[in-house]
């Protein structure tokens, strides 16, 4: 067989198994309020009661799990996953990328904003009695804003590539293990900024995370701690992490883990932080960062699916 005509095969096959992906679900767009819109997908052949709504990591993050130079399409493809085994699916732009978009962006945007916005789905969802089952997957940074807006509120948790330590401790072990030299400046300005004051006492170079206009958001940001508001969700958890995850580590997860006796933890072998299987090595992990081609980790979808199924 000519190379040309077996490129051809390999792309039109792909092409047919999208769209017979695609053909299973009906999409229809949502606002939930002036500052967030998204995608709902629904099972086109089998009724269902059960709804997963999906809330993106940090950064400008929009409903497909992408920023601006970053295109990998994870989220997107999780809720495609989930809704083609027949749960329905929601997920949403950050309020901040609508807000890039129409040029308006709020230089004094909080933590809590995030989770105004989380628990502002959940209740949209939960009175249009749609949906009888509401569960809740918070993907890294989503996963600490998705565990308090699902207080009292849901049938079920799941934290995808959730930190189990405040984010103030987790950024004092990035910066020990990628400059040292600067562990102990960094501890200061945590410690500051977790007694909810401001400081003009940091190095240029740590100015990406410290500076004066981004501490008010670490500082709503470091006011809570992940085990203790995991501990206190009264619904079934799942904590799910990947071996090759650069942003965050397994321990992170079997804190979590350890904090609520009612989670199960699943640990999956070469998933990295956008969901995908990575066989090289950290080159090759970092790139698929924007290597939308890739599929998502069959293994997590197979956990979520059973999990909200059980």
């Amino acid at each position: 067989m000519k190379p040309q005509i077996y490129i051809l095969l390999i792309l039109f096959s792909n092409l047919c198994f999208s769209q017979n992906v695609e053909n299973t679900f009906l999409s229809r767009e949502v606002s939930i309020t002036k500052w967030i819109d998204g995608t709902l997908l629904v099972p086109k052949q089998n009724e269902t009661n059960k709804l997963a709504i999906i809330i993106a990591g940090s950064g400008p993050t929009d409903r497909n799990g992408n920023q601006n130079f970053l295109k990998n399409n994870s989220l997107k493809k999780l809720a495609e996953g989930l809704t083609y085994n027949g749960i329905a699916t929601f997920r949403y732009d950050k309020r901040i990328v609508k807000q890039i978009r129409q040029g308006n962006v709020d230089n004094n945007i909080k933590f809590d904003d995030f989770i105004n916005d989380a628990s502002d789905v959940i209740t949209h969802f939960k009175t249009s009695n749609q949906f009888s089952e509401i569960y809740v997957i918070g993907h890294s940074q989503g996963s600490l804003v998705g565990m308090i807006a699902s207080q009292d509120k849901v049938n079920g948790f799941v934290s995808l590539a959730g930190a189990g330590q405040n984010i103030g401790d987790v950024i004092i072990e990035q910066v020990n293990n990628t400059a040292p030299m600067f562990k102990e400046d960094t501890e200061k300005v945590v410690s500051i900024l977790k007694a909810g004051k401001t400081t003009n006492d940091y190095p240029v170079a740590l100015s990406s995370m410290f500076s004066k206009d981004i501490q008010p958001f670490m500082i709503s940001w470091m006011a809570y701690n992940p085990t203790e508001i995991i501990e206190a969700l009264d619904c079934p958890v799942l904590v799910v992490n990947g071996t090759k995850d650069l942003q965050v580590s397994v321990k992170e997860a079997e804190l979590l883990k350890q904090a609520n006796d009612n989670s199960n933890l699943v640990i999956i072998e070469k998933m990295n932080h956008v969901l995908f299987e990575i066989e090289g090595d950290d080159l090759e992990n970092s790139k698929s960062y924007n290597e939308s081609f890739r599929e998502i980790s069959p293994t997590l979808i197979e956990n979520i699916t059973n999990f909200i199924k059980s």
